[in-house]
């Protein structure tokens, strides 16, 4: 019973080695890298994009706190 085990836990393991190297070599190919690049940009652009939004939003709050928009009537972004 103790060899069965062990074979089924190698055949797991085997299988689960395949499939990341398949995983591997598909990242490796150029098709791979162009994903992998562009995901990283998508995901480059959406933070910078949060950062910007918070950013105007807390100098929108800073100038209504110091009163800067309320004599001019625009804001200043």
């Amino acid at each position: 019973m103790k060899k069965l085990f062990w074979v089924g836990i190698g055949i797991g393991v085997g299988v689960l080695a395949a499939r990341k190297l398949s995983e591997a070599k598909d990242l490796a190919s150029a098709d791979g890298m162009n994903r992998t690049v562009a995901r990283l940009s998508d995901s480059l652009h959406e933070v910078a994009e949060a950062f910007r939004t918070g950013m105007n939003e807390r100098e929108t709050e800073l100038r209504q706190a110091l009163g800067l928009d309320e004599t001019s009537g625009t804001s200043h972004h």
